[in-house]
This record gives structure tokens, C-alpha cells and sequence, in this order.
């Protein structure tokens, strides 16, 4: 490559972020949220707070509602998971129940509010807002807690279509998703930012997560089966990890992206998004 050549190529490396001012914005939002950073922290937070909370909440639920969990998990992983592991995660009633107690539950249940905390502070960084204070947001954490709870122990009637087949199945798990996405930003924004400009990212955090989901259950059982069998239980651990790991990352970026979409192009004059954001410095209540 001759000086020539390396000029040229050092200029359209300079010039590229003016040719492609979309794809420039959707990178730099992206290192601004600390995207793979906070993936893996959501991911932590789940693994070790919400779905310890998951199996106690089915330890004291009754035998119709701990089996539907049971096989909405098990959708989430794909039909050919580990049926026999799934089943025993959420089988030890008894002895969970003799461990908590009603108080413990609660103790949890607050405890697991760092998921909620952890993705609170997703929202308010892909939107350039302050940090909202815990006594205006604390009800918030139990809310989208609560809502999490239902959205996982629908998921397996939700991909059957309620009975339908898999066809309505699939549109019900995208609808609901959507809805899903739209709702925990507005909530846990404190309704900083209205309706509208948070639909992108429903939408791309609702289909990102929804085809993950069908994607990954396509390989995921056999990889949770080969852990499994090399590892024992530190096995379906780490697999259980990564495919956290790699979903927390999907609603990352989707949120972020969505940022980009609301405030990019057309969609601040349609959703009235002032263009490039314009939030910062809001309060809830603003």
C-alpha cells in the first residue's frame, strides 16, 4: 500500500462518521450505556436475586401453578431442555417453605429489587436522565417485579397460543413483549418521558427478545445437556449464565437503539421527541 493509498484510506476512516450518521449515533449510545457492562450486570442481578425468588415464589404456590411455571421455564430454554432438572428446581416445597417463611419471602422479594434497580438505571442512561431517587422509585421496583413474575409464568401458554397453535403462540409472544418493553421503560422512568417516544424501543427490545428466546432454543438444550454431562450442576450453571448473559445484552441494546430510533430521522416530529434527546435534567414529576 502505497502513501497515496493510506491517504485515501485515512480520510474515509475520518469521513465515515459523517457518511453514516445513524450507524455513528447507534455505536456511540451504545459505549455511552456500557452496553456489554451493564448486560453483564443485569445478568448477575437476575441469576442471583430474581430467579432465587423465582423458585421460592413456586415453593409456595399451588401444584397447578408451580407445574405451568415449570414449563414456562422450560419454554424460555427450548422444548427439549432438561425437563427432569427444570422440574426439580422448583420441587423442593417443602423444604423451601421451612427455610424462608413468610418473612424470608418478603426479605427476598426486596432483595430482588436490584433487578429492578439495575435496569432503572439502563432506562435513565439510554435517555440521559439523573438518577431518580429510591423514595419516588421504590414502589416502581416491586410493580415491574411483580410484572416480570406474571410475564414468566405466561410464557408457556402465551407460546402455545392459549390452545391455538403456534402460529397465534408467536404473535401473542411478540404482542406481549412489546407491551412488555413499553410499559417497564415508562414505569421505571417515573413517567419522565412519555408514551410515544419510548415505543421504539418496545419494539426492538419485544422482537429481540422474543427471537432470542426461539433462537436459542434451538441449541441451548443441547449445550445445557453437554454442561451437564461434563460438569454436573456447575454446568447448567454456567450455561444458565450465558444465556442470561447474552438476553440481558439483547434488552440492553434494545432499549439504547430505541433511544436512537425516538430521536433520529422522521420520529421526533411523529412521536414529539425533541431530536437528539433533550431530557437531561429532567425530575420525575417534570
Amino acid at each position: 500500500m502505497n502513501r497515496q493509498q493510506l491517504r485515501d484510506w485515512a480520510r474515509s476512516v475520518q469521513e465515515f462518521p459523517q457518511r453514516t450518521p445513524v450507524v455513528t449515533r447507534i455505536l456511540a449510545r451504545l459505549v455511552t450505556v456500557r452496553w456489554m457492562d451493564a448486560g453483564a450486570r443485569l445478568a448477575a442481578q437476575t441469576f442471583l436475586a430474581a430467579l432465587p425468588l423465582l423458585i421460592v415464589v413456586a415453593a409456595f404456590a399451588p401444584k397447578r401453578v408451580k407445574d405451568v411455571l415449570a414449563e414456562s421455564v422450560q419454554s424460555l430454554f427450548g422444548e427439549n431442555a432438561p425437563v427432569d432438572t427444570i422440574e426439580e428446581t422448583f420441587a423442593a416445597q417443602g423444604v423451601t417453605k421451612d427455610a424462608f417463611g413468610a418473612v424470608g419471602v418478603v426479605v427476598l422479594l426486596v432483595s430482588a429489587t436490584a433487578v429492578s434497580r439495575a435496569l432503572q438505571q439502563v432506562c435513565e442512561r439510554c435517555w440521559d436522565l439523573p438518577r431518580a431517587g429510591a423514595r419516588l422509585s421504590a414502589w416502581r421496583w416491586l410493580v415491574w417485579l411483580v410484572g416480570w413474575l406474571l410475564a414468566v409464568l405466561f410464557q408457556a401458554p402465551l407460546r402455545h397460543g392459549f390452545g391455538a397453535g403456534s402460529r397465534l403462540g408467536v404473535l401473542l409472544s411478540l404482542s406481549t413483549a412489546v407491551l412488555l418493553w413499553w410499559w417497564t421503560q415508562h414505569l421505571l422512568l417515573g413517567g419522565r418521558i412519555g408514551w410515544a417516544p419510548l415505543l421504539p424501543g418496545g419494539v426492538l427490545t419485544g422482537f429481540g427478545t422474543v427471537t432470542y428466546v426461539y433462537v436459542s432454543g434451538m441449541f441451548l438444550p443441547k449445550a445445557m445437556e453437554r454442561s451437564l454431562a461434563q460438569f454436573g450442576s456447575l454446568g447448567y450453571v454456567f450455561t444458565l449464565l450465558s444465556w442470561l448473559l447474552a438476553a440481558c445484552c439483547v434488552v440492553v441494546g434494545g432499549i439504547a437503539l430505541g433511544q436512537v430510533a425516538a430521536t433520529s430521522g422522521p420520529f421526533p416530529r411523529l412521536l414529539g421527541t425533541p431530536r437528539g434527546g433533550g431530557f437531561a435534567g429532567r425530575t420525575p414529576g417534570d
